[in-house]
């Protein structure tokens, strides 16, 4: 009998598994736009479109339970899932969430984790309108779905990059790396101890960026004011490195990018040489910053300078010159992506 080979997920990696599904998918209407392969999906709705996407959380691979408390999981969720259509450049409307509950988990904690969800969809607009939820066997899983809207002609894809163009971002990178690592040095650290008391004083932004991310919809609305329309734009979900490759792949262009100009917060370099990391490494490819990754033209630099809510990297260039980081002294180094595979 032969033994048909298989291939294990992780030969393939997230974006490769994500790429041979995707193939496998026909297109049967013409009102679909955009499919896999961006932030979300695009449905045309005739002078509007219809955003669609949908992300999902499981315990133990992407939080922790007992350091991760459930109303800033509810937020924190709300808040990942909104951040595909805002790269987008769309208005997030709807959401619906569904529950994998194991017997562990306790009405009163199901009520926190919405309290956390509520406080989100208030800040940012947006109704949760319904879901569903089911038993599970290994632990909390949250699944979410958004919806939201734009005019057809304000819809920004990763593809739309174009040499020349600035390479920009919303905030700092690194922070919600080293609180992620801070938490789970802690718990190392007073693992088995009676009445622990985790050191986190100094590092509370830290934690905060990793337990609480922002939605940037005031960038955004900066740019609107300014009358600035991203060429292309990414969420910033699994490191510089991983996400800028992301748009490059889409728009088939290179990037150079600039070590001095990749804004790092004092307290991520802190903790980073406190526990040996580099800062550099946590900004390229720690993940979970959840900002926004987005390029202008280059006419528009002056424009996005003064909105004093953006930090300018880089620029595009050929797709032959290849995704570059420079250093300091001049020397440029091929950028690869090492994100979190998840």
């Amino acid at each position: 009998m032969t033994v048909k080979k298989t291939t294990e997920i992780a030969a393939l990696g997230e974006f490769g598994l994500i790429d041979r599904l995707a193939s496998r998918l026909g297109k049967r209407c013409d009102t679909t736009l955009m499919a896999a392969g961006d932030d979300a999906a695009v449905i045309d709705l005739g002078d509007e479109v219809l955003l669609l996407t949908t992300d999902m959380l499981t315990e133990g691979v992407d939080f922790d339970l007992s350091y991760f408390p459930l109303k800033h999981l509810g937020y924190k969720c709300v808040v990942r899932a909104v951040n595909d259509i805002l790269a987008m450049n769309g208005t997030p409307q709807q959401l619906v969430v569904a529950l994998g509950v194991s017997a562990k988990i306790s009405v009163e904690a199901l009520d926190e984790l919405y309290e956390g969800m509520e406080q989100a969809c208030k800040e940012l607009g947006v109704d949760l309108v319904g879901g569903d939820t089911t038993a599970s066997m290994n632990g909390l899983v949250v699944s979410l779905s958004v919806v939201g809207r734009a005019k057809r002609e304000d819809v920004v894809y990763r593809s739309g990059a174009r040499e020349h163009d600035l390479i920009c971002i919303s905030s700092n990178l690194g922070a919600a790396y080293m609180g992620l690592h801070l938490l789970e040095r802690e718990k190392r650290v007073l693992k088995g101890v009676a009445n622990p008391e985790p050191q986190f004083a100094g590092y509370e932004y830290l934690l905060e960026r990793y337990l609480k991310p922002r939605a940037r919809v005031n960038v955004l609305e900066a740019l609107r004011e300014e009358g600035i329309r991203p060429t292309a734009m990414i969420d910033m979900s699994d490191g510089l490195a991983s996400d800028l490759r992301q748009i490059c792949r889409s728009s088939k262009c290179g990037a150079r990018i600039y070590l001095e100009r990749i804004p790092i917060a004092r307290q991520t370099s802190e903790l980073a040489e406190e526990m040996h990391i580099d800062p550099v490494i946590a900004a390229l490819n720690g993940g979970e910053d959840h900002e926004l990754l987005f390029t202008v033209p280059l006419d528009k630099q002056e424009a996005v300078m003064r909105l004093g809510l953006v930090d300018v990297i880089g620029h595009i260039t050929r797709e032959e010159s290849g995704v570059v980081l420079v250093t300091p002294d001049g020397e440029g180094i091929a950028l690869k992506a090492t994100a979190f595979d998840r």
